[in-house]
């Protein structure tokens, strides 16, 4: 099968970039954190350090097949990403990003500490109450520009957002459980003060913790891939969108308390229900 040299090329920008890109976000998340909370906070590239000295620890488990899941999980989440910035189809890559989340469900639940057990739980009830509406947002992007291509979708010369505001809104409440931002951060959080007891990655340390991050860098920037889609037609106000989504994150984070699981499935479904679905049935009687 011949790969056109353009993909091979964007593909190499990906891997390379994507992991700069998410670990510089999450420097500037911790940065905008500390502001709200009247602190300095700690330097820029601070995660790029954590990650580097994780990789420097020896990797302690208590079962070696727990590091094979987490191999899996970063494996599958660049694959992820690689699929949806080379332009291919938006659903294989939703499939694909479900498919990440398993693995790292699989890696809590071999884990042989309760606080792992619980947090791949846990970490499966974010993906029931985030998983409908991530489909969602696929089927409205293909109601409007009648094509599941990444590329064709990112190509469409009307702006999303304009025709998509409802599924715009849902995908924003999911996205706060698959950036692990307060209130929805039940599964494993990246605040250390927040809690003791890391969830799902309780058992993990040394490298296996570091491709834990590595993975989440390369899932944060193919998120925030996923929002520029709704204004990819200006690439700067593509950006800005990314920006101001990110940073409304950042503060859902900073203003709201952890909640319980249940109210984590009833307002994520909610909003599924009322703006996804609202915005799907919107489209269908405008086209009759």
């Amino acid at each position: 099968m011949h790969i056109p040299m353009d993909k091979i090329y964007l593909l190499l920008i990906y891997i390379i970039a994507a992991p700069l890109a998410g670990g510089l976000m999450m420097g500037i998340d911790r940065k905008i954190t500390a502001r709200m909370q009247r602190r300095y906070g700690p330097p820029l590239l601070q995660p790029f350090y954590d990650v580097l000295k994780l990789f420097s620890k020896e990797n302690l488990v208590v079962r070696r097949s727990q590091n094979m899941y987490i191999v899996f999980y970063l494996l599958f989440m660049v694959f992820t990403g690689a699929l949806f910035f080379t332009g291919g189809d938006l659903l294989l890559v939703i499939f694909s990003l479900a498919l990440a989340g398993i693995f790292l469900v699989l890696a809590g639940y071999k884990g042989s500490s309760p606080y792992s057990h619980i947090g791949a739980e846990r970490e499966l009830l974010q993906m029931m109450a985030y998983e409908p509406m991530v489909l969602l947002t696929a089927v409205g992007m293909y109601m409007v520009t009648r094509s599941f291509s990444v590329g064709a979708i990112a190509n469409y010369p009307v702006p999303l957002l304009l025709v998509l505001p409802g599924i715009f809104i849902g995908l924003i409440e999911a996205l706060t459980i698959k950036l692990r931002k307060s209130p929805f951060d039940l599964a494993t959080s990246h605040h250390g003060h927040q809690e003791i007891v890391k969830g799902v990655t309780v058992e993990y340390s040394g490298s296996a913790l570091a491709m834990i991050e590595l993975a989440h860098w390369y899932e944060t920037a193919l998120l925030m891939g996923l929002i520029y889609l709704f204004w990819a037609v200006n690439p700067w106000i593509g950006v800005a969108l990314v920006l101001a989504a990110y940073f409304l994150e950042i503060w859902i984070d900073n203003a709201f308390a952890r909640f319980r699981w249940e109210w984590m499935l009833k307002s994520t479904w909610g909003a599924t229900l009322i703006f996804g679905v609202g915005n799907i049935i919107a489209l269908m009687l405008m086209r009759g």
